[in-house]
Formats: structure tokens, C-alpha cells, sequence
């Protein structure tokens, strides 16, 4: 069979190799975080892999010759047709060129971020007064993440009010609440409906987990008492409040819906302001 055969057409061969190489190219870069044992397998396979992909294309290309369907089973050819096609214009009927056309202002997702903040800090601390009898016992886990010395420290010590922490605790707090408050009113016009499921459970569910796996590698010490099941509650928390504040918002017309002129930055007089023709 000839490679212009008008009932077949030939295509590359199909070959499991290139997915072996990426696999052990993979497991090879694992094993700077992990152990030898896995670079060596990431090794062999990428050999493996590579000399299997060296043998389907030498010492001949391996092909597949795909059957097309009878003639009489084929599209007809499209038949050109001269038609003026009316284009829209940037800002004309609500033609949009990016999605989305309205964003949330950003004092929205800083109001947002400092309210839920606030409400997740309620919860954090009624968390503390209840099962661990102290109310400095949360800000102190978060500032032990700036400060070693206090996540090592024994249970009374974390319990116990310390100035630096509750002043590192409340600023990395707000920071935090309102740079994911501004990701709110970013994100959240841009995402499909129901924002109140995407922003109070979905993403505080997402970065919890991360947040899960990222201390328990990279501090065991405070993974071990952090009280996840209260933490999720707490991001919940924070994920509805600082979502209703941030779609309760005025929404702001993005610059695309803007004629060219205003875009540009161009001041161009309107019908009623030029000069009568003399």
C-alpha cells in the first residue's frame, strides 16, 4: 500500500514511548526532594523510554494507514458564498472582546478580606477559649510560623499571651485576609455561578488541603496542633463572609466596553460639541 493512496491516509504510528520519558523525567526531578532510589528509576525508564522512541522512527518510521470513508460518505465541499458580514465594534451592542465585563472594585475585596478576616478570628478564638482554655493559644500558632522558637515551645508556653506574637499574629493576619480578599474580587466575576459555593467552600476547602500536606512536611511540630477539622470551619468562615461582601459590590464596567477614544486615553469632541461649519 503507497503513501497516496486516495482511500487511505497515513498518519505517525501511535507509541506509549514519549509518555515513559516524561514519567521518568518526572520521577527523576522527585528524587532531589525525595530519595535516590527514585532518580534511579526515573533514569531507567527515561533510557528505556528513549531507546524505545529511537526505534519507532529508525531504522523506518513506523506509520498507520487510517481508512477514509467512500466518497459517497464525505462532506460536500463547501460552496463559497459573497456575503457582507456586519462586524461589531469593541463597546457596540454589549460586544465584549474579554470576559469578564464587570469586575468587583477593589475596596470590595479589602472590605471583604477584613470582614471575613474578622468573623474567622471569632471562630479561631472561641476554638481557643473551649478546648484549650486560652484565647491566645490560635494567634500564637500563627505567629509560630515567623517564629520557630514558639512552635517548638511546650503547651503552656503557646497558651500563655506574648506580646511579639499577638503583635506578628494580628499584622500577618490582616495582610493575609485582605490579599485573599483582593483575590476574591478578582476571581470571582470570572468564575461560572453559584460564587457563594466557589468562594465559602470550594476554595477554602482547595487551599486547606494544600496548606495540610505543605506543614506536615515542612513543620510536623505545628501540623501536629493545628485542629484541622476547627480550621476548615474557620476558612469556611472567612470564605462566605468575605464572598457576600465582595458580590454585594458595585460592580465596575471593565475599560473594553469603552469606546476606542477612551481606551486610548483621547479626548474627541461629540456632535454636540464641534463648531458649526462656517
Amino acid at each position: 500500500m503507497n503513501h497516496t493512496d486516495p482511500d487511505h491516509h497515513v498518519l505517525p504510528a501511535p507509541t506509549v514511548w514519549p509518555m515513559v520519558v516524561a514519567l521518568g523525567t518526572t520521577l527523576a526531578g522527585a528524587a532531589l526532594v525525595t530519595h535516590i532510589t527514585v532518580g534511579i528509576v526515573g533514569l531507567s525508564l527515561i533510557l528505556i523510554g528513549g531507546i524505545g522512541w529511537w526505534r519507532e522512527v529508525l531504522p523506518e518510521e513506523r506509520l498507520e494507514h487510517v481508512p477514509l470513508r467512500p466518497p459517497a460518505e464525505r462532506a460536500a465541499p463547501i460552496a463559497p458564498v459573497a456575503a457582507r458580514v456586519d462586524r461589531l465594534h469593541p463597546g457596540e451592542d454589549g460586544h465584549r472582546v474579554r470576559l469578564p465585563s464587570e469586575v468587583q472594585p477593589i475596596s470590595a475585596g479589602v472590605v471583604g478580606g477584613l470582614v471575613g478576616g474578622g468573623a474567622m478570628a471569632i471562630v479561631a478564638s472561641l476554638y481557643g477559649l473551649l478546648f484549650q482554655g486560652s484565647l491566645w493559644y490560635p494567634i500564637n500558632l500563627l505567629a509560630s510560623v515567623a517564629m520557630p522558637a514558639l512552635g517548638r515551645a511546650d503547651l503552656a508556653t503557646v497558651r500563655g499571651f506574648s506580646l511579639t506574637a499577638f503583635i506578628l499574629g494580628v499584622v500577618v493576619h490582616v495582610v493575609v485576609s485582605v490579599l485573599v480578599g483582593l483575590l476574591y474580587a478578582v476571581i470571582l466575576p470570572m468564575l461560572p455561578r453559584r460564587h457563594m459555593v466557589w468562594g465559602g467552600l470550594i476554595a477554602p476547602l482547595l487551599w486547606t488541603g494544600l496548606l495540610w500536606a505543605v506543614s506536615g512536611v515542612m513543620n510536623p511540630v505545628l501540623n501536629a496542633r493545628v485542629d484541622w477539622p476547627w480550621f476548615v470551619v474557620s476558612q469556611i468562615t472567612f470564605g462566605i463572609v468575605a464572598g457576600v461582601v465582595v458580590s454585594r459590590a458595585q460592580p465596575i464596567a471593565t475599560m473594553q466596553t469603552w469606546p476606542l477614544h477612551m481606551r486610548a486615553g483621547l479626548h474627541t469632541a461629540t456632535r454636540h460639541e464641534r463648531r458649526p461649519e462656517r
